[in-house]
This record gives C-alpha cells, structure tokens and sequence, in this order.
C-alpha cells in the first residue's frame, strides 16, 4: 500500500495553509479559518469553517477531514471538542524561528513532499544568514519595542523579537519573549519608560493600532522614539503569524523600518 499523507486537511490557522500551498499540495486543503490572508486565493478555493478560537464542529466534521492542524494553547477547547468528535487532531505551538522551520519540515513529511520543504526551509535560511550579515556591518544597533497588545500591555514574542534582531535591532524586551505564555510577557508602561527605546513598533493583533495613544500615554513623551516619531504600525498578518509571512514579507518590513534612519 503507497501512503501519501492525508487527503483532506483542515487548517485552523494560516500558516498550515500558507505552507501547503507553497509546498504545491492545496489541493489537500478542505476547510480554512476566516483570518486566512495568505495567500490571497485561498479563500476563494476552500470554504471557512472556523474563526481563531471557535469552529463549528458540525460543519468541519461534515467535510469528513483526514487531518486537522491548529496552533497553540489557544485553540486548545477547539481541538479538544475535535478530538471527542473522533476527529484526528495536530496542534503546533512554535514560538521561535526554529520551531517555525521545523514545522514547515514537519508538514512538508506528512503530505510526503519533505524535498520541496527543506529547499523552502534552506530558502528561508540563506535570506535570515543574509540579513544577519548586513546587520553585522552596522556600527549601533537602534533599541526596539514592540507591542503585541495595548491594555494589557504585552511585549514581543519569541520569533519577532528573534527577527527583530536579525533586523538590526535591540530588542529591550527579549528576556521576556521566551515565556510561552502571554502574561508572561506582560509589562508596565514605566518600564517602557525607562528603556527608552528608540524605536517603537505596534502590531495590536486583532484591531488597528491607535499611535496617537501611545504618544500620549503617561511620561511616554520623553521617551527617545515618540520625541523622534519613529512609531511605526505592522501589519499582524506579516508579523504575527508564526509561518512563512513573518520570515519574508515581516522580515523586510522590520528590516526597513529598523535601519530607516
């Protein structure tokens, strides 16, 4: 019997279904989240069957899945009533850019197209070795803060405080971006103070990002960004998904606004 993976997946997040159809295997893909925006014609080719943290159980049952992925704890309720519907179940939880390679690796074996994943893998590689050597050319690496969230107030996470540095930048909060969870990187807005960064940069996951806000937040006009308007919003799709987007598109997009000046 030729094993060639399962036939009919459904992806919860975006990054499975990014990574399917780089990898050329789509036609596997049976159902999508709502948030899909890479690439641009999924949603045009597979129905949507969930949102971020709710899905119809019903309805993704119904397209009688071989495979479902999904992404983090934050699914976890999802996946569970998934699993007691007999459905089979991969939830990823990647958080750094290893992890995130390493799940385009994983996908890339279980729909048995290893050899495309690991040039795209290599791909990815040689443009992060590429920006590192750039970087290392620079005389003074600009301070960064980056805010996943406003109230509560939340620093990076681990793969775009990663790519921050590979940008060219200082994250003043990478010793909280390892926590798994998102309490764990929570700050006050005195300790942005006293960090001082010189640039800041926003990606409110979920809702548009108020700069006029963070300019007048209490003590905040002292700060060495705000003094020089170096606020810059990202768009959370290149930037927090923890997949193909965030080490291209997201990359050079940091990379532009971190060696701007």
């Amino acid at each position: 019997m030729i094993v060639d993976g399962p036939q009919r997946i459904v992806c919860l997040t975006e990054e499975p279904t990014e990574i399917l159809y780089l990898l050329g295997e789509q036609h596997r893909i049976v159902g999508i989240t709502k948030y899909t925006v890479r690439p641009k014609e999924a949603k045009e080719n597979h129905p949507i069957v969930s949102a971020f943290v709710s899905g119809s159980v019903k309805k993704i049952s119904a397209l009688n899945p071989d495979l479902i992925i999904g992404f983090s704890d934050i699914q976890a309720d999802l996946a569970a009533k998934l699993i007691r519907a007999n459905q089979q179940v991969l939830i990823f939880n990647q958080r750094s850019i290893a992890e995130i390679l390493e799940v385009i690796m994983t996908i890339g074996r279980i729909v048995s197209a290893e050899e495309k994943a690991q040039e795209l893998v290599n791909q990815y590689q040689q443009s992060i070795d590429s920006a590192i050597q750039r970087v290392s050319l620079l005389k003074n690496k600009p301070k960064v803060y980056f805010e996943e969230w406003d109230k509560p107030t939340f620093s990076a996470i681990r793969w775009v405080s990663e790519l921050i540095e590979i940008a060219g930048g200082e994250d003043v909060f990478s010793h909280k971006s390892h926590g798994k969870l998102a309490k764990e990187r929570e700050i006050k807005w005195d300790d942005v103070i006293d960090m001082n960064p010189d640039i800041i940069l926003a990606s409110w996951c979920g809702k548009p990002v108020d700069i006029e806000s963070i300019k007048n937040r209490p003590g905040w006009s002292e700060i060495n960004a705000v003094k020089n308007d170096r606020i810059h919003e990202i768009d959370p799709s290149i930037i927090l998904q923890p997949g193909p987007a965030s080490l291209t598109e997201g990359l050079e997009v940091l990379t532009s606004l971190i060696c701007s000046d």
